[in-house]
């Protein structure tokens, strides 16, 4: 019964007036005793939340949670433009997060936790940091036969020089022109070294396949349309290679970009105390060792030594809303259509 009552309002969610945001999926948990419902719009997939949901109501019986699903770009749309009404907002655009807080859309908490968050992982009481997650390669098995797969941007483009053939139309990776979290990634990769913009130009050259989200091109590595996904999220990697997928999970030792998943109590929430509850579960000690026992995910409160060497997290700070700028993505955009529209 549930299930069709999940269905039906997602019906009714997409249906209903000024909620024009697309929905990807809903997700709704009930706890032992539920007496309030705390509504939580998110880029995570539900497979993943829902331990975590799972746990958060284990220590809340009297609460349900409706969980929603869409993309970074759509959650900053409902949000921004058309004011729909969640008590809790959850990212991996950090950026459209910051813009969000900047923009007069965030509500001022101040959990107790928070008091362990290193500096870079919250921003002005608004915006809080709760996981690390690598952004990675991932690799089809037999991708490259008799050969090591590449451990940094310059093997791939060596690797994608040598074997046109093999890889032409079989790349993947996001289209930062419709995935707010793949303009993040695709301008963090670039502010650090021209290796980008030449392997952004090879995959051009291989006519690469531009994606709007991890889970499709996980999708098509897996069922053989590509060979190659470049800028995944580790979680959702990981969590298919552990289905015996046969991928390869590479972070890149040249630099592992580190998104922080981020979490936000909108001005909009009619229940902001409940969107609070959660986002004290997300920072406490449970909700970090949980995060912890996550594959492809750091808690934010880890010692930086404890990561990789490879590892360069991305600064939740306002340095992120430089490249929201209009005349400045507008620019970005357009050099990466022309390495991808190489003759």
């Amino acid at each position: 019964m549930r299930a069709v009552l999940t269905s039906l309002a997602l019906i009714l969610l997409q249906a209903a007036p000024g909620r024009a945001f697309e929905v990807e999926e809903r997700l709704w948990l009930d706890g032992a005793a539920p007496v309030a419902t705390v509504s939580i719009l998110s880029t995570t997939d539900s497979v993943t939340a829902r331990p975590l949901l799972q746990a958060f109501l284990a220590d809340n019986p009297d609460l349900s949670v409706d969980y929603v699903v869409a993309s970074a770009l759509q959650i900053h749309r409902a949000i921004a433009e058309e004011g729909a009404s969640f008590d809790l907002v959850i990212s991996s655009a950090m950026d459209l997060q910051v813009k969000l807080a900047n923009d007069g859309y965030a509500l001022q908490m101040t959990p107790e936790a928070a008091e362990t968050l290193p500096h870079w992982a919250h921003w002005r009481d608004l915006v809080y940091g709760f996981a690390l997650e690598p952004v990675v390669i991932v690799v089809a098995a037999g991708a490259f036969p008799g050969r090591l797969p590449p451990r940094t941007r310059r093997d791939l483009i060596e690797l994608l020089r040598e074997e046109p053939d093999r890889f032409r139309g079989r790349i993947g990776t996001y289209d930062p022109g419709v995935s707010g979290s793949g303009y993040l990634f695709a301008t963090q990769d670039a502010g650090l070294g021209n290796t980008f913009w030449r392997l952004a130009e090879v995959m051009g050259r291989l006519d690469a396949q531009l994606y709007c989200c991890s889970g499709d091109m996980l999708r098509d590595l897996d069922e053989g349309r590509i060979l190659l996904a470049y800028n995944v999220v580790a979680s959702y990697a990981l969590a298919q290679a552990n289905r015996d997928r046969g991928f390869t999970v590479i972070e890149p030792e040249d630099f592992t970009l580190m998104l922080i998943r981020s979490a936000l109590v909108p001005a909009t929430s009619k229940r902001p105390a409940l969107g609070a509850k959660v986002l004290a579960f997300l920072l406490s000690d449970r909700g970090q060792a949980l995060m912890s026992q996550t594959p492809g995910t750091y808690a934010v409160t880890a010692p930086l030594a404890s990561l990789p060497p490879s590892s360069r997290p991305i600064r939740l700070d306002p340095g992120l809303l430089a490249n929201l700028d209009t005349v400045r993505r507008r620019a970005f955009l357009g050099e990466w259509a022309a390495a991808m529209t190489q003759p």
